[in-house]
């Protein structure tokens, strides 16, 4: 079992950053990938990023490359969502999700994840 905890989300104009973390509960984060997924009023559920297990490899959507950076601390049991130059288009609920056995190919889709947090909001004024 794995509990999920979000922060760090707020208000902030474009072109600004926020720092978003996930803490999880249980001895066993070291075995979850992890992601963040966001969701717009009226949108789905939509991938932003994610990273395996060991840290070693990251994902990305399309429209957050080069502006969001996702990073782990397994000896914290903490996942962080570094967003840089933030638009309007990036306001949405962000979710911290944990994947046991996520696979490449399945990792950017939210059935992949075995567990959500409550997530938080993020708003970005123009």
């Amino acid at each position: 079992q794995v509990q999920l905890v979000e922060s760090g989300g707020g208000l902030v104009q474009a072109g600004g950053s926020l720092r978003l973390s996930c803490a999880a509960s249980g001895r066993t984060f070291s075995s979850y990938a992890m992601g963040w997924f966001r969701q717009a009023p009226g949108k789905e559920r939509q991938f932003v990023a994610a990273i395996s297990s060991s840290g070693g490899t990251t994902y990305y959507a399309d429209s957050v490359k080069g502006r969001f950076t996702i990073s782990r601390d397994n000896a914290k049991n903490t996942v962080n969502l570094q967003m840089n130059s933030l638009k309007p288009e990036d306001t949405a609920v962000y979710y911290c999700a944990a994947a046991r056995f996520a696979t490449r190919v399945g990792i950017s889709r939210d059935k992949e994840y075995d567990y959500w947090g409550q997530g938080t909001q993020v708003t970005v004024s123009s």
